[in-house]
């Protein structure tokens, strides 16, 4: 059985990882190891910025040709932030692959970052980042990162502060990009319908261009988690309620079984122990989920509520006794069965979509650079003992070291 999905290296050293699907739609896209950890620290949201302005112009093209480039094709072109990477991505009709990767590589090699469109760009941003103040359910996912990891740039908002924002020059921009979008940190992404020879030719055609082949970045590494309790007032009809502890970084072996567990927490599924305690039984949240996200160097568990005011000490208290659950008894032969059928079935349901697909593998290239295959991922998750989860339950949920984070009106 083959294990790894091949990787592949352009003469400048840019890693190229491609999934062959038969489709009418494909998808493309470029992968930076680089975000908003990366970034100075008196410019909070430049790694974010940046990612906004590649698009403002190329030398030989303008904001509205990129933009119309693929969407008069009926594609669609966009790209997100996140703490450690940079995603730009494109989706399109399969005939188009030469489209997509010219414009990208064009974006990526060639933007000039004009500085009137710089000024026009941070309104926008500065709407983006009104837009979160005003949704407590999004904004509290991004504060519990500031909570968790506070004093680091892991803990920074990715969007930064209005303030930031405002000082931010065309020469930070230059500088960031110099610094963190060599050749070491690029991975291209494809998930589509062309042959693995066609789609390098292209990758080699458009991508194969002078570029540093690594830069200088060294990375803070996160220490001295202090687990911090937070309650604020907010204008909002419920209580949101975030807990979260430091977890397993994304080089730790236990990172596997603990995704599994966090999955049986508060996955997807209405049947989860957490969403079964709080609203299938007690009709006392209407959302309840945990996420575990790992880094480099640590990973972040969390578990968000909203709930009613008055019983939020409530929530907080079943939560924690279902941690207790998952620490105190391992799990039973058929109850480990269930819990993997279901993530390896949830984890299929979510790469239906290819876009998930080619985020998900560019991003597994970028990081460890090698891919499982389909078939080895099963034979990964089905070897996952209850052993493991035990252990991993016992590292992470432990009471004494979780954060917490509410909003509420009083």
């Amino acid at each position: 059985m083959q294990e790894y999905i091949p990787i592949s290296t352009l003469g400048n050293g840019i890693r190229v990882i491609h999934e062959e699907v038969s489709s009418p739609i494909s998808h493309f896209g470029v992968i930076v190891n680089a975000g908003t950890r990366d970034e100075p620290d008196d410019l909070p949201g430049l790694a974010h910025f940046a990612e906004h302005t590649f698009f403002k112009g190329t030398r030989k093209r303008n904001n509205y040709q990129i933009t119309k480039r693929m969407e008069n094709a009926g594609g669609d072109l966009n790209a997100y932030t996140a703490k450690e990477e940079t995603y730009f991505h494109a989706s399109f009709l399969s005939s188009d692959y030469e489209r997509a990767a010219e414009l990208l590589a064009d974006i990526l090699f060639n933007a000039t970052f004009p500085e009137k469109e710089l000024e026009k760009e941070k309104d926008v941003v500065l709407e983006e980042i009104n837009y979160y103040k005003d949704s407590p359910a999004e904004l509290i996912y991004d504060e519990i990162e500031e909570v968790a990891f506070s004093g680091h740039p892991l803990g920074r908002n990715i969007l930064g502060t209005k303030k930031s924002l405002k000082s931010i020059h065309r020469d930070d921009l230059l500088s960031y990009i110099r610094t963190n979008y060599t050749a070491d940190h690029i991975v291209l992404a494809s998930v589509g319908n062309i042959s693995t020879d066609n789609l390098l030719k292209l990758c080699n055609k458009y991508f194969n261009q002078p570029l540093a082949a690594t830069g200088n970045r060294v990375r803070s590494p996160f220490t001295g988690y202090r687990p911090t309790q937070i309650h604020k007032r907010k204008n909002s009809s419920q209580t949101h309620l975030m807990l979260c502890n430091q977890a397993f970084s994304n080089k730790e072996d236990l990172r596997v079984p603990f995704t599994l567990l966090t999955n049986l927490m508060g996955g997807q599924a209405l049947s989860a122990r957490l969403n079964m305690t709080l609203r299938e039984k007690l009709g006392l949240a209407y959302t309840v989920e945990a996420s575990y996200t790992p880094f480099s160097d640590t990973g972040l568990f969390t578990i968000y509520a909203g709930c009613e005011n008055e019983n939020t000490d409530h929530c907080i208290e079943l939560i924690f006794k279902e941690l207790r659950k998952a620490r105190d008894n391992k799990l039973g032969t058929m109850q480990l069965h269930i819990a993997k059928k279901q993530f390896l079935g949830q984890t299929a349901i979510t790469n239906e979509s290819k876009l998930n697909e080619l985020l998900a593998i560019g991003r597994s290239a970028l990081i460890t650079d090698k891919v499982e295959t389909p078939e080895a991922f099963a034979q990964a998750i089905e070897a996952i003992t209850a052993e493991e989860i035990l252990e991993s339950a016992n590292r992470i949920f432990i009471p004494e070291q979780f954060s917490s984070l509410i909003y509420s009106k009083n």
